[in-house]
């Protein structure tokens, strides 16, 4: 399969300019685009988030993706790198115009691809660093890291779910069956209806207590 990879950053901007260059592309190669990936969004969101990231999940082995220049795929280097590597691990290829750049099977893609394994991993490392020495100032400063003892969290997996919590109580159902329908252990069902005062009400119905 190939495809045709279209990005741009505002409504203001077209797609059509990248589409003409990528049809004139192929045209003059004889090659057919067998499918189309348009997209308005900044190349600074996660390629994970955007249509780039549904169409890296399904390319398999010997597909081609070619856009105009690399920095459609995105807008930093190592975002641009990691998807490379990607595209490397996968074996399918990656054709830019503007750049004349082509990822394939060549000595220089495997080397290329060496280099964005290995500077993911320094970045992984240093970004891991930097949050140890943060946290170790933070504590030689005397503050608190984590969340205050006796503290909770407002928000759980139920928050949202009262009116439905309610009304099975309200029709005798048991803790145990309204856990087990809302996928969480009978307790955290309890400490839940501590948390919003239910059992302070006045009126306790049939199979509310645990």
């Amino acid at each position: 399969m190939i495809y045709g990879y279209i990005r741009v950053s505002s409504d203001k901007q077209t797609i059509e300019n990248q589409r003409f260059e990528i049809n004139r592309f192929c045209e003059n190669r004889n090659i057919r685009i067998d499918g189309w990936i348009e997209e308005t969004i900044s190349g600074t969101k996660n390629y994970s988030k955007r249509q780039l990231g549904k169409l890296l999940r399904r390319i398999r082995k010997n597909d081609i993706i070619i856009c105009s220049e690399l920095s459609r795929l995105g807008r930093s280097l190592f975002m641009i790198m990691e998807i490379l590597n990607i595209c490397m691990n996968k074996e399918c290829r990656v054709w830019t115009i503007k750049d004349n750049y082509r990822l394939g099977e060549d000595i220089q893609s495997k080397v290329l691809a060496f280099a964005f394994g290995l500077s993911a991993e320094i970045e992984r490392n240093l970004i891991s660093q930097r949050t140890k020495e943060a946290l170790a100032r933070r504590r030689a400063e005397g503050m608190h890291i984590g969340r205050m003892p006796g503290c909770r969290n407002k928000h759980n997996k139920l928050t949202g779910k009262e009116t439905y919590i309610l009304k099975a109580l309200r029709r005798g159902l048991p803790l145990s069956d309204i856990a087990q329908r809302l996928h969480v252990h009978r307790s955290t069902l309890y400490r839940f209806l501590i948390d919003i005062e239910y059992y302070k009400r006045p009126l306790l119905h049939a199979g509310e207590q645990p």
